[in-house]
């Protein structure tokens, strides 16, 4: 409360030195003392009984206790009554617009704060609470035009930009946030305890600068070391392509919090790009120890697995996958590819029949099923198959020649020539593909 207020609320009440009046400030410290101490029942009946005697100054004071407990209900009740009393007394007013906010009350929070006259020095402390509230219920051009007025009006104040910067960070304008940030960086780096070097750093990496992100991380990282600040540090250096930061962070991130769950695939991906396999494929196992249901994990792990060449761990990694989620279709086409590679044309067919009954479809589901066709020689299923994947596939090389080749084995050499005709077109120094189609022109020419 201003020492204003408090001087004109002693002349109003007429506060003296009468053994009452002190008796009754002691009896209010008692029973606060009370509460504070646990005995919060017979401490708040004792405050009961004497709030009617209280002083307004007093009051005051009890409505601030009250607020601290986080009883609002009764802070409200008597800051209510101060406000009537005082209306042009801006502390109360204030306050009350606090309660009312905490009460879930905004439009009269709203009105509260629209009373405080701009001559008021707590003006500009409610066009930042006017903001707030204004911004919560998506005006956000008003919330706007709040703050820029409490600018013009403290040009100076960390506290203001330190609003403006929030205002425009959850708009996701971060260039503006970001100049505003550096000028509070110029008075504090913590402001309502938010690190101003984080906010600067996720301003500069939300706009793709990387590299300049990383000076402003490694220092909220040494202020304030938590998860939020290490696992944006690590995904800022991932971007960036500084690998080896990245891991340090994640690493450290983990050790602080091992159910962190969302750090193990970006770090079994940073130790990818520094070629270490082996702990990538260890980390993929233990983020599936704190999630056994991350499908994402389980497909990136068969796809480390494979590249470490590791085929029966991928394919058991991706077939959990799978299981988790019949319809996806990355998880599906890497497993199936890779059943292709082991020859288990069965295990391809089950595979994608199964995925058939959730209704998914692509068209490389098309390839691989005729592609486990022809090998399990059921020749007119797998015609079928690479005829519906064509148009997806027409400019596929591969796709071309191995359609053409079924074709040819089925009879109908035409259709087979015009496939490696196109494959010609594209690639006329392929040997083999001359050799064929010069063979089949012979034949055409005796027919």
């Amino acid at each position: 409360m201003q020492d204003g207020f408090k001087r004109k609320l002693s002349s109003i009440s007429c506060i003296d030195a009468r053994e009452g009046a002190r008796t009754l400030k002691e009896e209010l410290n008692y029973a606060i003392d009370l509460v504070e101490k646990g005995q919060v029942e017979q401490g708040l009946n004792l405050l009961l009984s004497i709030e009617s005697n209280l002083h307004d100054e007093e009051k005051y004071y009890l409505a601030e206790k009250y607020f601290e407990w986080g009883n609002t209900e009764r802070a409200l009740s008597i800051v209510e009554d101060l406000h009537e009393l005082y209306p042009d007394e801006t502390d109360i007013s204030l306050f009350l617009a606090d309660l009312f906010i905490d009460s879930d009350k905004e439009d009269e929070a709203i009105t509260v704060l629209n009373s405080i006259s701009p001559t008021e020095q707590g003006y500009p402390q409610a066009l930042l609470l006017l903001a707030d509230l204004y911004q919560m219920q998506g005006l956000n051009e008003v919330s706007e035009r709040k703050l820029q007025e409490a600018k013009k009006l403290l040009p100076n104040e960390p506290i203001i930009d330190f609003a403006l910067g929030e205002f425009y960070f959850h708009k996701a304008d971060y260039k503006k946030a970001y100049g505003y940030y550096e000028e509070v960086l110029k008075e504090a780096s913590v402001l309502a305890g938010i690190s101003i070097h984080q906010r600067l750093a996720e301003s500069l990496s939300l706009t793709g600068s990387f590299e300049e992100a990383l000076p402003f991380y490694e220092k909220a990282a040494e202020e304030q070391p938590d998860l939020q600040t290490l696992f944006g540090y690590g995904f800022t250096a991932m971007q960036g392509g500084f690998y080896g930061t990245a891991i340090s962070q994640f690493q450290a991130l983990k050790e602080m919090d091992p159910q962190y769950t969302s750090l193990y695939l970006h770090l079994a991906k940073a130790y990818e790009h520094e070629g270490m396999l082996k702990e990538s494929l260890q980390t993929v196992k233990e983020g599936l120890s704190e999630d056994e249901f991350n499908k994402e994990l389980y497909l990136y792990g068969g796809k480390i697995a494979l590249k470490a060449q590791r085929p029966e761990e991928a394919e058991a990694l991706l077939r959990e996958a799978v299981a988790l989620d019949p319809g996806h279709v990355e998880a599906i086409i890497t497993l199936t590819n890779i059943l292709l590679v082991e020859e288990k044309f069965e295990d391809v067919a089950d595979v994608l029949n199964e995925t058939a009954k959730y209704g998914e479809e692509d068209p490389q589901f098309d390839w691989n099923m005729a592609k486990a066709q022809y090998h399990l020689e059921n020749y007119s299923d797998a015609l079928n198959l690479y005829q519906t994947a064509y148009n997806s596939f027409k400019d596929n090389q591969a796709f071309l020649i191995e359609y053409a080749f079924l074709l040819m084995e089925e009879g109908d050499r035409k259709e087979a020539k015009k496939l490696f005709d196109k494959v010609l077109a594209e690639d006329p120094a392929n040997v083999e593909i001359q050799e064929i189609v010069m063979q089949l022109e012979d034949e055409f020419s005796l027919e």
